[in-house]
């Protein structure tokens, strides 16, 4: 899918994660619970994202929603 969703902030948000618990990435950026999906996204062509953490601590997942690399941010929000 070439679609992207709406900037949510241009930088990524750093997130305590918990080794083996699932959590729903918002991908379309209308989420009111950002990074976190909150169903916003059935007014739009997106989906959350699920992944599951491999390891407790930090993350880095995409705030401007233009990543490669759903949910993690890969430095796109640099060419904003």
């Amino acid at each position: 899918m070439n679609e992207k969703g709406k900037i949510a902030q241009p930088r990524n948000f750093v997130v305590e994660v918990e080794e083996g618990k699932t959590y729903y990435w918002c991908q379309c950026g209308e989420s009111s619970n950002q990074p976190f999906c909150d169903g916003s996204h059935s007014k739009t062509n997106l989906n959350n994202i699920a992944f599951t953490a491999e390891k407790t601590g930090k993350v880095y997942l995409c705030g401007c929603k233009q990543t490669s690399n759903q949910p993690f941010c890969d430095g796109s929000h640099m060419n904003l």
